[in-house]
């Protein structure tokens, strides 16, 4: 079984971070059930290590999503008013993807090195056993996947 079963890209992707959220993971789950009764289709999801016992969120959202998370937003710095939203829209997830990545050491090492030679601007990174996703600017999908199909070759 090949390592790296396929790669796929989502384009019109738009990542959204919370700065200074709340450190309570029931607030949290507060904020994604109000964006979930909005009908907002997250994906990608980090959470920073918290800073002074305030952490960061970071996820990212369809480009067609945007009005619908402006409309939570407001909501939600009228609950949590040190909340700070930060939008950046016209990127690309590209996602490697395969069973076999599934306790096989180098996945990653070989996925960030093929991609550290194309200087692509990686703007977030989220991994499960058998994917590892990259949000990267628009204009580096092409070599970008280039660069990992050649090093899964």
């Amino acid at each position: 079984m090949k390592t790296v079963q396929s790669i796929s890209v989502v384009e019109d992707v738009t990542l959204v971070s919370l700065h200074d959220s709340p450190v309570d993971i029931g607030a949290v789950a507060d904020i994604f059930e109000k964006l979930a009764a909005a009908g907002v289709d997250v994906d990608m999801i980090s959470q920073t290590p918290p800073h002074r016992n305030i952490p960061d969120i970071s996820f990212t959202v369809s480009g067609e999503d945007m009005g619908r998370v402006m409309t939570v937003s407001a909501e939600l710095r009228a609950q949590h008013p040190d909340l700070k939203l930060s939008v950046s829209g016209g990127h690309c997830k590209i996602s490697v993807f395969g069973e076999a990545m599934r306790g096989c050491p180098g996945i990653a090492s070989r996925v960030f090195a093929a991609v550290a030679e194309t200087k692509a601007d990686i703007i977030m990174i989220t991994t499960s056993e058998v994917d590892i996703s990259l949000l990267v600017a628009k204009e580096d999908m092409e070599n970008t996947v280039a660069a990992i199909e050649k090093a899964f070759a």
